[in-house]
Protein backbone atom coordinates (compact mmCIF):
# COMPACT_ATOMS: atom_id res chain seq x y z
CA UNK A 1 0.00 0.00 0.00
CA UNK A 2 1.43 3.32 -0.94
CA UNK A 3 2.04 5.43 2.00
CA UNK A 4 3.53 8.59 1.07
CA UNK A 5 2.76 11.31 -1.67
CA UNK A 6 5.75 13.05 -3.18
CA UNK A 7 5.95 16.81 -4.17
CA UNK A 8 8.24 18.39 -6.29
CA UNK A 9 8.56 21.93 -5.39
CA UNK A 10 10.89 24.12 -7.84
CA UNK A 11 11.37 27.49 -6.88
CA UNK A 12 12.77 30.43 -7.76
CA UNK A 13 16.53 30.01 -6.64
CA UNK A 14 16.26 25.90 -6.01
CA UNK A 15 14.54 22.96 -6.74
CA UNK A 16 12.56 20.53 -3.75
CA UNK A 17 11.74 17.33 -3.48
CA UNK A 18 9.27 16.81 -0.24
CA UNK A 19 7.40 13.53 1.27
CA UNK A 20 4.53 14.09 3.08
CA UNK A 21 2.65 10.90 4.79
CA UNK A 22 -1.37 10.96 5.58
CA UNK A 23 -1.11 13.30 8.49
CA UNK A 24 -0.06 16.04 6.17
CA UNK A 25 3.64 15.25 8.00
CA UNK A 26 7.20 15.98 6.34
CA UNK A 27 8.93 12.36 5.74
CA UNK A 28 12.34 13.99 3.90
CA UNK A 29 13.55 16.18 1.56
CA UNK A 30 16.14 16.82 -0.68
CA UNK A 31 17.06 20.70 -1.91
CA UNK A 32 19.49 21.81 -4.83
CA UNK A 33 20.03 25.67 -6.03
CA UNK A 34 20.08 26.51 -9.55
CA UNK A 35 21.98 29.43 -11.35
CA UNK A 36 20.83 32.70 -11.59
CA UNK A 37 21.64 34.15 -14.94
CA UNK A 38 21.80 38.07 -15.17
CA UNK A 39 22.78 38.79 -18.65
CA UNK A 40 22.29 42.97 -18.12
CA UNK A 41 20.40 45.74 -15.57
CA UNK A 42 16.90 43.94 -15.12
CA UNK A 43 17.02 40.50 -17.13
CA UNK A 44 16.94 37.51 -14.98
CA UNK A 45 16.97 33.84 -16.66
CA UNK A 46 17.16 30.01 -15.57
CA UNK A 47 18.73 27.57 -17.89
CA UNK A 48 15.88 24.73 -18.00
CA UNK A 49 17.78 21.96 -19.01
CA UNK A 50 19.75 22.89 -15.63
CA UNK A 51 16.56 22.90 -13.66
CA UNK A 52 15.00 19.50 -14.63
CA UNK A 53 18.86 17.76 -13.97
CA UNK A 54 18.27 19.36 -10.52
CA UNK A 55 14.68 18.05 -10.97
CA UNK A 56 15.78 14.68 -11.83
CA UNK A 57 18.55 14.71 -9.32
CA UNK A 58 16.47 15.71 -6.44
CA UNK A 59 13.95 12.75 -6.79
CA UNK A 60 16.54 10.35 -7.22
CA UNK A 61 18.94 11.55 -4.38
CA UNK A 62 15.48 11.31 -1.61
CA UNK A 63 13.93 8.35 -2.36
CA UNK A 64 17.10 6.68 -2.35
CA UNK A 65 17.69 7.75 0.63
CA UNK A 66 15.00 6.75 1.95
CA UNK A 67 14.40 3.38 0.06
CA UNK A 68 11.11 4.32 -1.57
CA UNK A 69 10.70 3.18 -5.13
CA UNK A 70 7.00 3.52 -7.27
CA UNK A 71 4.83 1.06 -4.62
CA UNK A 72 5.38 3.36 -1.73
CA UNK A 73 4.45 6.21 -3.74
CA UNK A 74 0.14 6.97 -4.27
CA UNK A 75 0.90 10.33 -6.19
CA UNK A 76 2.81 13.33 -7.36
CA UNK A 77 2.19 16.47 -7.10
CA UNK A 78 4.07 19.80 -9.01
CA UNK A 79 4.11 23.11 -7.85
CA UNK A 80 6.38 25.55 -9.30
CA UNK A 81 7.45 29.49 -9.74
CA UNK A 82 4.43 31.25 -11.40
CA UNK A 83 4.94 33.34 -14.68
CA UNK A 84 8.25 32.09 -15.65
CA UNK A 85 8.49 31.81 -19.21
CA UNK A 86 9.80 28.54 -21.26
CA UNK A 87 9.31 27.77 -24.99
CA UNK A 88 11.00 24.64 -26.36
CA UNK A 89 10.88 22.44 -29.03
CA UNK A 90 8.59 19.41 -29.11
CA UNK A 91 10.32 17.45 -31.44
CA UNK A 92 14.16 17.96 -29.69
CA UNK A 93 12.85 19.00 -26.49
CA UNK A 94 15.73 22.01 -26.59
CA UNK A 95 14.06 25.56 -25.73
CA UNK A 96 14.65 28.00 -27.86
CA UNK A 97 16.16 30.17 -25.05
CA UNK A 98 16.54 30.94 -21.48
CA UNK A 99 13.34 30.82 -18.94
CA UNK A 100 12.81 34.16 -18.77
CA UNK A 101 11.99 34.52 -14.72
CA UNK A 102 8.76 36.94 -13.42
CA UNK A 103 11.18 39.07 -12.19
CA UNK A 104 12.46 40.16 -15.40
CA UNK A 105 11.76 43.61 -16.71
CA UNK A 106 13.03 43.48 -20.37
CA UNK A 107 9.25 43.65 -21.53
CA UNK A 108 8.73 46.99 -20.19
CA UNK A 109 8.51 48.90 -23.22
CA UNK A 110 5.69 46.18 -24.66
CA UNK A 111 3.93 46.46 -21.42
CA UNK A 112 3.63 50.29 -21.55
CA UNK A 113 2.79 50.21 -25.18
CA UNK A 114 -0.37 47.93 -24.74
CA UNK A 115 -1.49 50.51 -21.74
CA UNK A 116 -0.50 53.16 -24.09
CA UNK A 117 -2.82 51.58 -26.99
CA UNK A 118 -5.90 51.27 -24.84
CA UNK A 119 -5.91 47.84 -24.67
CA UNK A 120 -5.06 48.14 -20.50
CA UNK A 121 -8.41 47.50 -19.57
CA UNK A 122 -9.36 44.58 -21.60
CA UNK A 123 -6.43 42.75 -19.98
CA UNK A 124 -7.43 44.01 -15.98
CA UNK A 125 -11.06 42.57 -16.34
CA UNK A 126 -10.36 39.56 -18.68
CA UNK A 127 -7.52 38.59 -17.29
CA UNK A 128 -7.97 40.00 -13.90
CA UNK A 129 -4.58 41.00 -13.95
CA UNK A 130 -3.04 44.35 -15.37
CA UNK A 131 -0.40 44.29 -18.07
CA UNK A 132 2.63 44.08 -16.35
CA UNK A 133 6.92 42.70 -16.92
CA UNK A 134 5.64 40.21 -14.34
CA UNK A 135 3.55 38.12 -16.34
CA UNK A 136 4.22 35.61 -19.07
CA UNK A 137 2.38 37.11 -21.77
CA UNK A 138 4.92 39.51 -22.33
CA UNK A 139 7.75 37.31 -21.69
CA UNK A 140 6.48 34.76 -25.22
CA UNK A 141 5.91 37.60 -27.13
CA UNK A 142 9.90 39.16 -26.39
CA UNK A 143 10.76 35.55 -27.56
CA UNK A 144 8.07 35.55 -30.26
CA UNK A 145 9.66 38.94 -32.00
CA UNK A 146 13.85 37.90 -31.13
CA UNK A 147 14.36 34.45 -31.48
CA UNK A 148 14.95 33.59 -34.99
CA UNK A 149 12.27 31.43 -36.73
CA UNK A 150 10.32 30.71 -32.86
CA UNK A 151 7.01 32.63 -34.39
CA UNK A 152 7.42 30.19 -37.67
CA UNK A 153 7.32 27.05 -35.36
CA UNK A 154 5.05 28.72 -33.18
CA UNK A 155 2.32 28.69 -35.68
CA UNK A 156 2.80 25.23 -36.86
CA UNK A 157 2.82 24.06 -33.73
CA UNK A 158 6.08 23.03 -33.37
CA UNK A 159 7.01 24.96 -30.30
CA UNK A 160 5.57 24.56 -26.83
CA UNK A 161 5.16 27.40 -24.04
CA UNK A 162 4.93 26.46 -20.76
CA UNK A 163 5.29 27.61 -17.20
CA UNK A 164 7.77 25.83 -15.55
CA UNK A 165 5.24 23.28 -14.43
CA UNK A 166 4.07 22.46 -17.82
CA UNK A 167 8.09 22.15 -18.63
CA UNK A 168 8.37 19.50 -16.03
CA UNK A 169 4.93 17.96 -16.61
CA UNK A 170 6.16 17.28 -20.48
CA UNK A 171 9.47 15.67 -18.97
CA UNK A 172 7.57 13.45 -16.78
CA UNK A 173 5.18 12.22 -19.55
CA UNK A 174 7.41 11.33 -22.12
CA UNK A 175 9.19 14.38 -23.07
CA UNK A 176 9.78 13.90 -26.58
CA UNK A 177 8.58 10.70 -26.68
CA UNK A 178 4.66 12.18 -26.40
CA UNK A 179 5.06 13.84 -23.20
CA UNK A 180 1.73 16.02 -22.48
CA UNK A 181 1.50 19.57 -22.35
CA UNK A 182 -0.51 20.24 -20.04
CA UNK A 183 -1.28 23.52 -17.21
CA UNK A 184 -3.77 23.97 -14.38
CA UNK A 185 -5.87 26.94 -13.88
CA UNK A 186 -3.41 28.94 -11.74
CA UNK A 187 -0.82 29.22 -13.43
CA UNK A 188 -2.71 29.85 -16.51
CA UNK A 189 -4.38 32.62 -14.74
CA UNK A 190 -1.09 34.49 -14.53
CA UNK A 191 0.03 34.39 -18.26
CA UNK A 192 -2.57 37.56 -19.11
CA UNK A 193 -4.17 35.00 -22.08
CA UNK A 194 -6.20 33.26 -19.92
CA UNK A 195 -10.57 34.58 -19.14
CA UNK A 196 -10.76 34.11 -15.40
CA UNK A 197 -14.28 33.40 -16.07
CA UNK A 198 -14.61 31.05 -19.07
CA UNK A 199 -11.34 29.56 -17.90
CA UNK A 200 -9.78 29.01 -21.64
CA UNK A 201 -7.52 31.11 -23.33
CA UNK A 202 -8.98 34.21 -24.87
CA UNK A 203 -8.70 34.85 -28.45
CA UNK A 204 -8.67 38.98 -27.83
CA UNK A 205 -6.16 38.29 -24.93
CA UNK A 206 -3.65 36.06 -27.57
CA UNK A 207 -4.42 39.03 -30.29
CA UNK A 208 -3.02 41.58 -27.80
CA UNK A 209 0.20 40.03 -27.27
CA UNK A 210 0.71 37.85 -30.91
CA UNK A 211 0.92 34.62 -29.09
CA UNK A 212 -0.37 31.91 -31.75
CA UNK A 213 -2.68 29.57 -29.64
CA UNK A 214 -0.81 26.41 -31.48
CA UNK A 215 1.66 26.50 -28.88
CA UNK A 216 -0.26 26.71 -25.33
CA UNK A 217 -1.09 23.81 -23.01
CA UNK A 218 -3.99 22.66 -22.41
CA UNK A 219 -5.54 23.74 -18.80
CA UNK A 220 -6.36 21.58 -16.37
CA UNK A 221 -7.76 21.65 -12.68
CA UNK A 222 -5.45 21.83 -10.00
CA UNK A 223 -5.99 18.64 -8.85
CA UNK A 224 -7.58 16.30 -11.09
CA UNK A 225 -8.64 12.87 -11.34
CA UNK A 226 -8.21 12.74 -14.63
CA UNK A 227 -4.70 12.90 -13.97
CA UNK A 228 -1.67 15.06 -15.90
CA UNK A 229 -0.52 11.95 -16.64
CA UNK A 230 2.25 8.76 -15.41
CA UNK A 231 6.01 9.31 -14.37
CA UNK A 232 7.57 7.27 -17.20
CA UNK A 233 9.52 4.19 -16.05
CA UNK A 234 12.94 5.83 -17.26
CA UNK A 235 12.60 8.86 -14.89
CA UNK A 236 13.96 9.14 -11.67
CA UNK A 237 10.64 7.94 -10.17
CA UNK A 238 11.78 4.80 -11.17
CA UNK A 239 8.22 3.68 -12.51
CA UNK A 240 4.70 4.53 -13.33
CA UNK A 241 3.34 6.85 -10.55
CA UNK A 242 -0.05 9.02 -11.22
CA UNK A 243 0.50 12.93 -11.25
CA UNK A 244 -3.08 14.02 -9.57
CA UNK A 245 -2.32 18.09 -8.69
CA UNK A 246 -0.35 21.05 -10.19
CA UNK A 247 -0.41 24.26 -8.70
CA UNK A 248 1.19 27.44 -8.93
CA UNK A 249 3.46 27.77 -5.64
CA UNK A 250 1.31 30.53 -4.03
CA UNK A 251 -1.67 28.61 -4.54
CA UNK A 252 -0.14 26.00 -3.36
CA UNK A 253 1.04 27.67 -0.19
CA UNK A 254 -3.04 28.88 0.26
CA UNK A 255 -4.01 24.88 -0.15
CA UNK A 256 -1.04 23.89 2.21
CA UNK A 257 -2.55 26.58 4.98
CA UNK A 258 -6.06 25.51 4.26
CA UNK A 259 -7.17 28.74 3.65
CA UNK A 260 -9.80 27.03 1.50
CA UNK A 261 -13.04 29.38 2.68
CA UNK A 262 -13.59 32.86 1.76
CA UNK A 263 -11.79 35.64 4.32
CA UNK A 264 -8.68 32.95 5.28
CA UNK A 265 -5.53 34.45 4.53
CA UNK A 266 -1.67 33.46 4.20
CA UNK A 267 1.52 34.95 3.54
CA UNK A 268 4.39 33.16 1.89
CA UNK A 269 7.95 34.71 2.52
CA UNK A 270 10.00 33.32 -0.02
CA UNK A 271 12.01 35.22 -2.90
CA UNK A 272 9.35 37.55 -3.22
CA UNK A 273 5.87 37.94 -0.76
CA UNK A 274 2.81 36.28 -1.58
CA UNK A 275 -0.38 37.58 0.23
CA UNK A 276 -3.72 36.05 -1.10
CA UNK A 277 -6.77 36.35 0.24
CA UNK A 278 -9.48 33.55 -1.00
CA UNK A 279 -12.71 35.01 -2.25
CA UNK A 280 -14.72 32.33 -2.74
CA UNK A 281 -16.19 31.06 -6.31
CA UNK A 282 -16.89 34.96 -7.99
CA UNK A 283 -13.81 36.68 -8.92
CA UNK A 284 -13.26 40.60 -7.19
CA UNK A 285 -11.35 42.70 -9.28
CA UNK A 286 -9.07 44.60 -7.20
CA UNK A 287 -9.49 48.98 -7.09
CA UNK A 288 -6.05 48.64 -5.31
CA UNK A 289 -3.43 47.63 -7.08
CA UNK A 290 -3.91 43.63 -6.09
CA UNK A 291 -4.45 40.81 -8.34
CA UNK A 292 -7.43 39.00 -9.36
CA UNK A 293 -6.55 35.07 -9.65
CA UNK A 294 -7.62 31.94 -9.89
CA UNK A 295 -6.58 30.31 -5.82
CA UNK A 296 -7.56 27.03 -7.33
CA UNK A 297 -9.74 24.33 -8.54
CA UNK A 298 -10.60 20.70 -6.97
CA UNK A 299 -11.82 18.21 -9.86
CA UNK A 300 -15.11 19.18 -11.29
CA UNK A 301 -15.92 21.68 -8.74
CA UNK A 302 -16.35 25.22 -9.52
CA UNK A 303 -12.64 27.50 -9.01
CA UNK A 304 -11.76 29.49 -6.31
CA UNK A 305 -10.87 32.64 -6.52
CA UNK A 306 -8.45 35.20 -4.72
CA UNK A 307 -7.08 38.45 -4.39
CA UNK A 308 -3.13 38.99 -4.24
CA UNK A 309 -0.68 41.56 -3.40
CA UNK A 310 2.49 40.36 -5.26
CA UNK A 311 5.97 41.64 -4.13
CA UNK A 312 9.11 41.39 -6.15
CA UNK A 313 12.17 41.29 -3.66
CA UNK A 314 11.90 39.88 0.07
CA UNK A 315 13.94 36.71 0.95
CA UNK A 316 16.07 37.78 -2.77
CA UNK A 317 17.02 40.94 -0.54
CA UNK A 318 18.52 38.80 1.89
CA UNK A 319 20.42 36.94 -0.84
CA UNK A 320 21.40 40.31 -2.34
CA UNK A 321 23.14 41.04 1.12
CA UNK A 322 25.12 37.96 0.87
CA UNK A 323 26.26 37.72 -2.78
CA UNK A 324 26.23 40.96 -4.14
CA UNK A 325 27.22 43.56 -0.71
CA UNK A 326 28.61 40.25 1.39
CA UNK A 327 27.92 41.59 4.45
CA UNK A 328 26.55 38.52 5.86
CA UNK A 329 27.89 34.76 4.80
CA UNK A 330 24.42 33.11 4.88
CA UNK A 331 20.50 33.77 5.70
CA UNK A 332 20.67 33.15 8.86
CA UNK A 333 23.29 35.71 9.80
CA UNK A 334 20.47 38.18 8.65
CA UNK A 335 19.12 37.78 12.11
CA UNK A 336 21.75 37.63 14.40
CA UNK A 337 23.26 41.26 12.74
CA UNK A 338 20.11 43.09 12.85
CA UNK A 339 19.36 42.23 15.96
CA UNK A 340 22.82 43.99 16.94
CA UNK A 341 21.06 47.06 16.90
CA UNK A 342 17.67 48.31 18.42
CA UNK A 343 16.06 50.24 15.50
CA UNK A 344 17.18 50.81 11.66
CA UNK A 345 19.03 54.05 13.02
CA UNK A 346 16.89 56.08 10.52
CA UNK A 347 17.64 53.57 7.29
CA UNK A 348 15.26 52.23 5.52
CA UNK A 349 15.82 49.84 2.22
CA UNK A 350 13.29 49.72 -0.59
CA UNK A 351 14.38 46.22 -2.49
CA UNK A 352 12.85 47.65 -5.79
CA UNK A 353 15.32 46.11 -7.90
CA UNK A 354 12.93 45.01 -10.34
CA UNK A 355 10.38 47.80 -9.88
CA UNK A 356 7.91 47.94 -7.32
CA UNK A 357 4.88 45.31 -7.58
CA UNK A 358 1.82 45.40 -5.72
CA UNK A 359 0.23 47.95 -4.83
CA UNK A 360 2.20 49.72 -6.60
CA UNK A 361 2.52 48.59 -10.05
CA UNK A 362 5.51 50.80 -10.72
CA UNK A 363 7.90 49.32 -13.05
CA UNK A 364 10.20 53.00 -12.98
CA UNK A 365 11.20 51.96 -9.71
CA UNK A 366 14.37 50.88 -8.48
CA UNK A 367 15.78 49.57 -5.16
CA UNK A 368 17.02 52.70 -2.59
CA UNK A 369 19.05 52.66 0.46
CA UNK A 370 17.89 55.72 2.54
CA UNK A 371 18.09 57.69 5.93
CA UNK A 372 22.16 56.94 6.42
CA UNK A 373 24.15 58.81 7.98
CA UNK A 374 27.75 58.24 9.75
CA UNK A 375 26.87 56.64 12.11
CA UNK A 376 24.81 53.80 10.34
CA UNK A 377 26.54 50.32 9.73
CA UNK A 378 25.85 47.21 7.91
CA UNK A 379 23.86 46.00 10.87
CA UNK A 380 21.38 48.91 10.36
CA UNK A 381 21.16 48.00 7.06
CA UNK A 382 20.13 44.27 7.75
CA UNK A 383 17.67 45.13 10.10
CA UNK A 384 16.17 47.75 7.03
CA UNK A 385 16.20 44.79 4.68
CA UNK A 386 14.15 43.16 7.31
CA UNK A 387 11.40 45.64 7.69
CA UNK A 388 11.49 45.96 4.23
CA UNK A 389 10.16 42.56 4.15
CA UNK A 390 7.20 43.71 6.71
CA UNK A 391 6.66 46.84 5.53
CA UNK A 392 5.95 45.74 2.01
CA UNK A 393 3.89 42.89 3.67
CA UNK A 394 1.94 45.85 5.41
CA UNK A 395 1.55 48.01 2.29
CA UNK A 396 -0.37 45.27 1.04
CA UNK A 397 -2.88 43.80 3.74
CA UNK A 398 -4.31 47.58 3.61
CA UNK A 399 -5.04 47.20 0.21
CA UNK A 400 -6.60 43.82 0.27
CA UNK A 401 -8.44 45.65 3.58
CA UNK A 402 -9.98 48.77 1.70
CA UNK A 403 -11.05 45.85 -1.53
CA UNK A 404 -12.65 43.20 0.41
CA UNK A 405 -14.33 45.44 3.52
CA UNK A 406 -12.84 42.39 5.64
CA UNK A 407 -9.88 43.56 8.29
CA UNK A 408 -7.43 41.14 9.16
CA UNK A 409 -7.20 39.53 12.38
CA UNK A 410 -4.65 37.08 12.08
CA UNK A 411 -1.93 36.37 9.41
CA UNK A 412 -0.91 32.71 8.26
CA UNK A 413 2.84 32.29 7.12
CA UNK A 414 5.27 30.31 6.02
CA UNK A 415 8.10 29.99 3.51
CA UNK A 416 11.80 30.19 4.57
CA UNK A 417 12.01 33.55 6.09
CA UNK A 418 10.12 32.45 8.84
CA UNK A 419 12.53 30.75 10.48
CA UNK A 420 13.70 34.20 11.12
CA UNK A 421 12.02 35.25 14.34
CA UNK A 422 13.27 38.47 14.29
CA UNK A 423 11.63 39.38 10.95
CA UNK A 424 8.32 37.67 11.86
CA UNK A 425 8.18 39.91 15.07
CA UNK A 426 8.56 42.84 13.46
CA UNK A 427 5.83 41.72 11.00
CA UNK A 428 3.19 41.36 14.03
CA UNK A 429 4.81 44.70 15.40
CA UNK A 430 4.27 46.11 11.40
CA UNK A 431 0.92 44.82 11.53
CA UNK A 432 -0.56 45.20 14.58
CA UNK A 433 -1.99 41.47 14.28
CA UNK A 434 -0.63 38.04 15.09
CA UNK A 435 1.89 36.06 12.70
CA UNK A 436 1.21 32.37 12.52
CA UNK A 437 3.37 29.79 11.32
CA UNK A 438 2.14 26.10 10.88
CA UNK A 439 4.01 23.29 11.85
CA UNK A 440 4.98 22.21 8.29
CA UNK A 441 6.18 25.75 7.10
CA UNK A 442 7.18 24.50 3.29
CA UNK A 443 3.28 24.52 2.70
CA UNK A 444 4.21 25.19 -0.80
CA UNK A 445 5.24 21.58 -1.42
CA UNK A 446 2.21 20.33 1.02
CA UNK A 447 -0.14 22.23 -1.00
CA UNK A 448 0.60 20.29 -3.97
CA UNK A 449 0.51 17.35 -2.52
CA UNK A 450 -2.34 17.86 -1.04
CA UNK A 451 -4.00 18.03 -4.83
CA UNK A 452 -1.97 15.37 -5.72
CA UNK A 453 -3.91 13.15 -2.71
CA UNK A 454 -7.17 14.44 -3.41
CA UNK A 455 -6.97 13.70 -6.64
CA UNK A 456 -6.25 9.96 -6.60
CA UNK A 457 -8.11 9.36 -3.49
CA UNK A 458 -5.33 9.31 -0.49
CA UNK A 459 -7.13 12.21 1.10
CA UNK A 460 -11.08 11.79 0.96
CA UNK A 461 -12.22 15.70 1.40
CA UNK A 462 -10.65 18.94 1.99
CA UNK A 463 -12.32 18.26 5.52
CA UNK A 464 -9.41 16.11 5.72
CA UNK A 465 -6.48 18.51 5.13
CA UNK A 466 -8.42 21.02 7.45
CA UNK A 467 -7.40 18.02 10.60
CA UNK A 468 -3.72 18.13 9.58
CA UNK A 469 -3.15 22.12 10.29
CA UNK A 470 -1.17 22.42 13.33
CA UNK A 471 -0.20 25.78 14.82
CA UNK A 472 3.51 25.78 15.36
CA UNK A 473 4.50 29.45 16.77
CA UNK A 474 2.65 32.45 17.32
CA UNK A 475 4.25 36.40 17.32
CA UNK A 476 2.08 38.73 19.07
CA UNK A 477 2.56 42.81 18.34
CA UNK A 478 4.90 44.64 21.12
CA UNK A 479 4.53 47.73 19.33
CA UNK A 480 1.96 50.47 20.07
CA UNK A 481 -0.22 52.08 17.12
CA UNK A 482 1.66 55.80 17.39
CA UNK A 483 5.10 53.43 17.03
CA UNK A 484 3.96 51.67 14.17
CA UNK A 485 2.23 54.98 12.08
CA UNK A 486 5.44 56.48 12.74
CA UNK A 487 7.85 54.01 11.14
CA UNK A 488 5.16 52.98 8.49
CA UNK A 489 5.43 56.73 7.83
CA UNK A 490 9.04 56.92 7.05
CA UNK A 491 8.71 53.62 5.17
CA UNK A 492 6.19 55.46 2.58
CA UNK A 493 8.90 58.36 2.25
CA UNK A 494 11.45 56.13 1.39
CA UNK A 495 8.94 54.40 -1.20
CA UNK A 496 8.99 57.71 -2.91
CA UNK A 497 12.36 58.19 -3.53
CA UNK A 498 12.66 54.99 -5.95
CA UNK A 499 9.80 56.42 -8.35
CA UNK A 500 10.52 57.73 -11.38
CA UNK A 501 14.06 56.86 -11.55
CA UNK A 502 13.81 54.52 -15.14
CA UNK A 503 12.27 55.72 -18.18
CA UNK A 504 9.57 54.12 -19.29
CA UNK A 505 8.36 55.01 -22.67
Amino acid sequence: MADFIVAVDQGTTSTRCMLFDREGNERGRHQLEHTQILPQPGWVEHNPVEIVERFRTVVRTLLGAEGLGPADLAAVGVTNQRETTVVWNKRTGQPYHNAIVWQDTRTDRMVAAVEREGKGDVVRQKAGIPPATYFSGGKIAWMLKHVPGLRKDAEAGEALFGTIDSWLVWHLTGGVDGGAHLTDVTNASRTMLMDIDTLDWDDELLGIWGVPREMLPEIRPSSDPNLYGHTRAHTSFGGEIPIGGVLGDQQAAMVGQVCLDPGEAKNTYGTGNFLLLNTGEEPVRSKNGLLTTVCYQFGSDKPKYALEGSIAVTGSAVQWLRDQLGIISGAAESEALARSVQDNGGVYFVPAFSGLFAPYWRSDARGAIVGLSRFNTNAHIARATLEAICYQSKDVVEAMERDSGVRLEVLKADGGITANDLCMQIQADVLGVDVVRPVVAETTALGAAYAAGLAVGFWNSPEDLRQNWQEGKRWRPTTTAEERAAGHAGWRKAVERTLNWVDVE
